[in-house]
């Protein structure tokens, strides 16, 4: 194979997103789970917002000019977040994926904090980032519902203001000793941010509980975020990441009627913080 590796360019984007879209949907169907994208337009766009970012580095392999593979790197704030890599399946198990990581990697500064979420079922992709020195920090469930019932506690919750984003950055570094407030100033207007407020404080925010892949938080309790999924639900659906060691969490959200997609597993390299707190992660960290 004549494989060359080089940064994304506007030409690409058709054929990544495609590729994107392919290759979940072929391995969601060989374990019976439903796609992350559900058609190949979903993927062109996805790809397209990706390559727009200036947050984003975004990496191609081609085989004979013909390119079959894609990576991205997440760069809003101090941890990195990998993905989604994608090969086009009918070209797996050549080495392309360790190619497009590898780039990725290389970009980040040696021993800084690199993630990525994988889906569970995926052995391959598993290994792979074992080999290249990941590690297995959290099982997670990607987990949807609309969840319903009265909300009577002393949080509150409401839509985030920009006045909120200093009150959001230090109760994460409180939780995770980093923040994400570039990340969290990014999403996108169409998603609703949510913080939870007791006594005026702020206890609690989640960037984008409607879409599991962009939504990260984080709560001094519990309780806080059970009040931050009531109000962002309120009759619709939400989505998102639930690290299932927190077990009564977990049962509290099937117990609302909630339900789990599919398992996925936290990865990380470089430095990582022992969350002290109640937090749900994004897609990438």
């Amino acid at each position: 194979m004549n494989l060359q590796q080089r940064e994304m360019r506007q030409q690409d984007v058709e054929a990544c997103g495609k590729i994107c879209f392919h290759a979940f949907k072929t391995i969601s169907e060989a374990h019976n789970v439903r796609p992350d994208f559900p058609n190949e337009q979903a993927g062109i766009e996805f790809t397209q917002s990706l390559l727009n970012s200036p947050y984003v580095f975004n990496v191609v392999v081609e085989e004979d000019g013909k390119v079959i593979g894609s990576n991205h790197l997440w760069e809003y704030d101090a941890i990195r977040a990998v993905g989604p890599i994608t090969v086009d399946p009918r070209v797996q198990a050549k080495g392309i994926g360790r190619i497009l990581m590898q780039a990725v990697l290389e970009r980040s500064e040696e021993g800084a904090g690199v993630r990525l979420v994988q889906d569970s079922f995926n052995a391959a992709s598993l290994s792979l980032y074992a080999s290249l020195g990941f590690e297995v920090r959290e099982p997670l469930v990607l987990i949807e519902g609309v969840i319903t019932g009265d909300r009577k506690s002393s949080t509150t919750v409401d839509v985030l203001r920009d006045d909120d984003i200093e009150g959001c950055a230090k109760l994460c570094r409180g939780v995770h000793g980093f923040d994400r407030t570039v990340e969290l100033q990014h999403i996108p207007p169409f998603l609703k941010s949510f913080v939870a407020r007791r006594e005026g404080r702020i206890v609690g925010y989640a960037a984008a509980p409607l879409f599991w892949a962009l939504n990260h938080a984080v709560t001094e309790t519990e309780d806080d975020m059970q009040q931050l999924m009531m109000a962002a639900s309120e009759n619709q659906q939400i989505s998102f990441l639930l690290p299932t060691r927190q077990s009564s969490l977990f049962r509290w959200c099937l117990q609302k009627g909630m339900r789990v997609v599919k398992p996925m597993t936290l990865m990380t390299t470089g430095k990582y913080y022992e969350p002290k707190g109640v937090y749900l992660p994004s897609v990438g960290y």
